[in-house]
Order: structure tokens, then C-alpha cells, then sequence
């Protein structure tokens, strides 16, 4: 803080003596022109002199002008208060300056007050123009950065909701799996309750993570899907061809289990005879690229999907982490089936060490 100031004031003092050597050359220049005598030294330092004494004047005048400053609610009295401090200020500086130039220069002679007045009066209303204007840079910045800190605020809330919002529409779909199996199947009743457990556990870990580790995503799919496997059984086949140099990609969290659900639904619950969802994903120009692809039945030509809450969610949430700067795309394959695929930039996110998700994998 202290060397923050002092290198301030010596920013002030160079700005000054700037001033104070570009009227001395005027001076100089002035002498020069008229055929007299241009001592060049006495020049710089009876400049240098007045403009060090308006240095010298210059915090009280900044502090004036940030005291009344030039409102327009209080524009007619502070004015007026300008006027008159400007003129109280021109007579000081006057004074000052014939001081210094008797006693301290040697000079006999004094600087009459008509030849200065008019000078040192707009001497005065640019250090307070220039002050206002200061003043109303550093309001505009802060309004700025005040919106700017509202707005992430504002996306914060709004991701946070829209991840709220997928919990309880998983929590449901997958209790009712289990609701399914409780009188068939006991045993996998109780280890999908397990697996849950497991979820739930990972969701509560995370709260208020947007993005994780595509490799801590997978994760999470891999509970998730330990679920549906006890649910289907035979009928459902998963396959993983996830690119190696992905798995450290910034991912948002949450983002596959609804895609994955929303094909295993449509592609494989719909039918008695198996079927299988592939997860991918791939670099390609500086995008990660995921997609998630069923062997189903698709969508009919020229039907419009309805997009659920896990579709919908997703979409929001792409366009609040990156706006324009993503894809997203629901289609039928051309090899048949249903295929997702979204894409965003490629941002590497090593993946910390997760002592909870060790512990839950061996459950």
C-alpha cells in the first residue's frame, strides 16, 4: 500500500515537472524569438517553481472538486462554489509564486496579478475538470464491474438451478426401477439401492460444481449405469470409446446421465429384444465433442422429438457456460437408431483424487 502511494506521487511530481519544463521551452523559445537574452537555467527554474507551487496546491483542489463535484442536482451551487475557491486558489498561487520569486530566486521584480489571473483561473478548472473526469471513469468502472459480479451471480443461480432441477427427475425414475424389482428381483432391488446411495453420495460431494474432469463424469455415468444394468440385465449393452487425451477435458457435470437415460429409454425400455447405447468422445478443433448414439427405433420423418426436462436442462445449460461457443444436436443416425451429440471447448481440467469414489466402487 505504501509503495503503491509513493510510486503515485512520483508520478505526480514527473507529471508536474513535465509541465513546468514544457512552459519553460515556450519561455526559452519566446526569449530567443525577440532577439533578448534566454538564460536558459534561471528559465527552467522560475517555471519549474510556479508549477511545483500549483503541485503543492493541487490535493486541496482535487479534494474540492470531489467534495462538489460538477452534478447537476447541485450543478448552479457548486458552481459557484468553484468559482469562488478558483479565485481564492489564483490569488494564493499568486502570492506564493512572488514569495518564492523574491526570496528564493533573487528576483527583484513581481508578477502583477492581471498578467497571471486568467492563467491560474484555468489552471484551477482543469485539475477540477480533470478530476471530475476521473471521478466519473472510476463510477462507470465500478457500475461496470458491479453488473459484470450481478450477472455471474445471476448464471450462477440459474446453472445451479437448472442441476437442481435434474435430481429429483433422476431420483424418481430411478426409484421407480427399483419399486419395479423390490418383488421380482430383492437381491438387485438392494444393490441398486446401494448404487444409488453411491449417486447421491457424488451429487452432494459436488454441489456447486458446474464442471469436473470428463474422466469424473464417466464416473458417475459408470454408477448410473451399474443401476440400469441391474434393471435390464441382458437387454442393455453400454460401450465406452472414450479418447484418451479427453479425459481431462473440462466437462459439465451432470451432463451425460440425462442423455444416457433419455436413449436407454427410447432406444432399449421400448422394446423386449436387446440393445445398446454407445458414449463417445473426441477432440476436433479445439472443441470435445461428445456424442450418445442408440440402436432404436429412432424418430418417424418429419417429427419434431419433445424434448424432457433432461434435454431441456442440458440445452440451458450449454448456452449459459458458453453461450454461442457450443453445439447441440438430437437427430437419427444414419446408421440407424438415435444419436446426441454436443461439442464445447476444449479446457483441461486435471482430475483430483476422489478417496469417496474409490470407497463407493467397491460397495
Amino acid at each position: 500500500m505504501l509503495k503503491h502511494r509513493w510510486f503515485r506521487w512520483a508520478l505526480a511530481f514527473l507529471g508536474w515537472t513535465f509541465v513546468g519544463l514544457f512552459f519553460a521551452s515556450q519561455t526559452y523559445l519566446t526569449y530567443k524569438s525577440s532577439g533578448g537574452k534566454a538564460p536558459l537555467q534561471f528559465i527552467v527554474e522560475l517555471n519549474l517553481s510556479e508549477w511545483y507551487l500549483w503541485a503543492i496546491l493541487s490535493p486541496g483542489i482535487i479534494w474540492l472538486a470531489a467534495r462538489f463535484p460538477i452534478d447537476r442536482k447541485v450543478l448552479a451551487r457548486n458552481l459557484a462554489i468553484h468559482l469562488l475557491a478558483g479565485i481564492a486558489v489564483t490569488l494564493a498561487s499568486w502570492q506564493l509564486n512572488n514569495f518564492v520569486r523574491h526570496h528564493v530566486l533573487g528576483m527583484r521584480s513581481s508578477t502583477p496579478l492581471i498578467g497571471v489571473f486568467h492563467q491560474y483561473l484555468v489552471t484551477y478548472a482543469i485539475l477540477v475538470g480533470a478530476t471530475q473526469g476521473y471521478l466519473y471513469y472510476r463510477r462507470y468502472r465500478d457500475g461496470e464491474l458491479q453488473a459484470a459480479r450481478l450477472g455471474a451471480q445471476l448464471a450462477e443461480a440459474n446453472l445451479q438451478a437448472l442441476r437442481t432441477q435434474l435430481h429429483p427427475h433422476f431420483l424418481f425414475n430411478t426409484l421407480n426401477a427399483i419399486s419395479a424389482l423390490v418383488h421380482k428381483d430383492p437381491d438387485s432391488a438392494d444393490r441398486m439401492i446401494a448404487r444409488l446411495s453411491d449417486l447421491l453420495r457424488l451429487t452432494i460431494e459436488n454441489v456447486g460444481v458446474q464442471e469436473v474432469p470428463l474422466a469424473q463424469e464417466i464416473e458417475f455415468l459408470d454408477r448410473y449405469l451399474q443401476i440400469q444394468r441391474m434393471r435390464f440385465g441382458d437387454r442393455l449393452s453400454i460401450r465406452m470409446d472414450i479418447a484418451p487425451g479427453t479425459m481431462d477435458a473440462g466437462t459439465p457435470y451432470l451432463i451425460l446421465q440425462p442423455l444416457v437415460e433419455n436413449a436407454i429409454r427410447h432406444g432399449i425400455g421400448s422394446r423386449t429384444s436387446p440393445g445398446s447405447v454407445i458414449v463417445s468422445s473426441r477432440q476436433l478443433d479445439g472443441m470435445l465433442v461428445l456424442e450418445i448414439s442408440d440402436d432404436g427405433p429412432g424418430i418417424e420423418p418429419g417429427v419434431t422429438p419433445k424434448p424432457g426436462i433432461g434435454i431441456s436442462s442440458t440445452r440451458a445449460r450449454l448456452d449459459a457456460l458458453y453461450g454461442r461457443d457450443h453445439h447441440f444436436e438430437m437427430k437419427n443416425d444414419v446408421r440407424g437408431g438415435f444419436v446426441v451429440k454436443l461439442s464445447f471447448p476444449f479446457r483441461l481440467m486435471p482430475h483430483p483424487a476422489n478417496p469417496s469414489s474409490n470407497e463407493g466402487a467397491s460397495h
